[in-house]
């Protein structure tokens, strides 16, 4: 989607107005994640439908100039749908969104898409909370084949996902993806790393990650489980920062990156991202090195309760 970002000292009152310090008009959505893998240096593919128009023109301008393909051809005449995020003086994002052409993804648009062995999917719950792709998007989750993976992040709108979607598409995840509420709200428990070992041993995932907000996040496999912690930070622009966590886990493991490593790597990416205004501010990896070296962390291991 159009990302139209405003920051503003507080949300304005029903009726009201509030003025804006800063703004921004850029692709959002999963443009954020996408952008973060990028950036550190994997291969990125866009399977959705961009549809036709000025917002459509500006996202595919975009995804060109950050070296992300497109798999899918524009058709209709619909064009992208549009997000308008309120960024408060605390950091936290409030979103309007208008959906548009994204929500017209086929069928055929998915099963066209060719696939290798280690690729990964990442699926997001916007992609399946809207029940005009839901359908769509879970039935071509079940038909992929097995050494495809699966990386599920929920998203803040995991409690509006059909229970029998969010069931199937749960039931095919490898990596699950998420943060400390949305741990909460899957798994019903209430200390993080409860949350992310119950998740991992009810669903049987590979890998789960948990992120905590400054605390840094959780990480379980089979082998066990380890907290990553954050890293020091000014808090301008919270908006895509899960994306960008989500989008350098996954690049880090796709190349070959340590699990404990991948993570101390995402939440120091994250806190780069967060101090800066907008929804992909994903840094380089070379920048991200440089976080890691100046502050140095030290991956634990979780005790057992």
């Amino acid at each position: 989607m159009i990302d139209f970002a405003l920051i503003v000292e507080a949300l304005p009152v029903r009726g009201g107005d509030s003025l804006a310090s800063r703004r921004l008009v850029t692709a959002g959505g999963g443009f954020n994640m996408m952008s973060a893998v990028r950036r550190q240096g994997a291969n990125a593919l866009y399977v959705g439908q961009l549809g036709k128009g000025r917002f459509a023109d500006i996202a595919r301008g975009i995804l060109v100039n950050e070296g992300i393909q497109i798999a899918v051809a524009a058709r209709g005449e619909t064009d992208l749908g549009v997000c308008v995020v309120l960024v408060d003086q605390a950091g936290e994002r409030t979103f309007v969104t208008s959906p548009g052409a994204e929500l017209t993804l086929g069928h055929d648009d998915l099963a066209a898409v060719d696939l290798a062995t280690g690729d990964v999917v990442y699926v997001s719950g916007y992609n399946v909370v809207y029940p005009e792709v839901a359908g769509t998007v879970g039935r071509w989750l079940g038909e992929l084949p097995g050494d495809v993976v699966v990386a599920f992040d929920p998203g803040p709108r995991a409690a509006d996902i059909d229970p029998a979607i969010m069931a199937a598409v749960l039931g095919r995840t490898d990596w699950l993806l998420c943060n400390a509420a949305e741990a909460r709200l899957v798994s019903g428990l209430e200390d993080v790393d409860d949350c992310a070992r119950a998740l991992r041993e009810h669903w049987s995932f590979e890998r789960v990650v948990v992120r905590d907000g400054a605390q840094g996040c959780v990480g379980v496999t089979s082998a066990g489980g380890v907290r990553a912690p954050g890293f020091d930070t000014e808090v301008v622009d919270t908006n895509g920062a899960g994306d960008v966590h989500n989008g350098v886990v996954i690049a880090e493991l796709l190349n070959a990156t340590p699990f404990d490593e991948a993570l101390l790597r995402a939440n120091a990416a994250a806190s780069i991202a967060i101090a800066s205004f907008g929804p992909a501010t994903c840094p380089t990896r070379d920048r991200v090195d440089t976080v890691m070296a100046a502050q140095t962390r030290r991956v634990t291991a979780l005790t057992q309760k």
